[in-house]
């Protein structure tokens, strides 16, 4: 195989280290690169056209995603995806990235994302390349989504009679179904929102908002611990106080969002 050429992107040292130090030890793999952060990234893809990149996926600025809608989709390397706490267990991600590790990753894990970059670096050499893609259509819909204003909403427009608020979804800490509309909390306050849960759900960005249950969706940086229950359910502790319920239905979700076990 020719050497592979790597690009380790993550704006933490030590992460960036542990993967360098791997990279290094393997014989297919020639020159590695590292960035820093998004923009650092989408300068070395540019310049250097890696083999394969490591991405992470929540960096500050331009986060990984970022990075893919900066670059295009098309034009990425093959992508392995590096996460700590976001929901890199979802089917989709697991179908459409060519891989992904969940930090703290082990050795083995590596190795296994390895073959897997490898055996997809072959396919894309071989004569069938142009009929490839780096990532599957999933993926590609969600990077399009973000690509695209309004698509994956950063502000949720709330109508009050004659005015018209404007929220930021980072500020929203939860939101409850009330009959066929919803209540968003946020910040202290309540608004009405005339539009369903899973309407709503549809247009938040899948790596800050889950559902926990069939009328209610948190924010997962707004929440502060949680406590086992009976019959596999848990109470949800947000920062502010409030206490939700976490069905045991809606726990696979959330264990897919930390990428861990409760």
């Amino acid at each position: 195989m020719k050497p592979i050429s790597a690009l380790v992107v993550d704006d933490e040292a030590p992460a960036r280290r542990r993967l360098v130090d791997l990279l290094a030890k393997d014989d297919d793999v020639g020159g590695i690169l590292e960035a820093i952060n998004g923009v650092d990234a989408v300068a070395k893809i540019e310049e250097s056209k890696p083999d394969v990149v490591f991405l992470d996926v929540q960096m500050p600025g331009v986060d990984g995603l970022g990075v893919i809608d900066a670059i295009g989709a098309d034009k990425m390397p093959i992508t392995v995806f590096v996460t700590a706490y976001e929901r890199f267990a979802l089917k989709a991600f697991e179908a459409d990235a060519v891989d992904y590790l969940l930090k703290p990753f082990g050795d083995s894990r590596y190795q296994s994302t390895m073959a897997r970059v490898k055996k997809r670096l072959l396919e894309l050499r071989s004569d069938d390349a142009e009929e490839l893609d780096p990532f599957g259509p999933e993926l590609l819909k969600l990077v399009a989504k973000r690509s695209m204003p309004g698509q994956l909403w950063d502000w949720l427009v709330i109508k009050e009679r004659d005015t018209t608020r404007l929220i930021l979804t980072d500020d929203i800490d939860w939101i409850e179904a009330a009959g066929v509309y919803v209540n968003v909390h946020a910040k202290g306050d309540e608004f009405l929102y005339r539009g369903g849960l899973a309407a709503v759900a549809e247009r938040l960005d899948p790596f800050r908002f889950v559902r926990i249950h069939r009328s209610t969706i948190v924010n997962l940086r707004s929440v502060a611990l949680l406590e086992r229950r009976s019959h596999g359910e848990f109470t949800v502790k947000l920062k502010d106080g409030t206490e939700l319920v976490m069905s045991r239905t809606y726990r696979a979700d959330f264990e897919a969002m930390l990428g861990q076990p409760l």
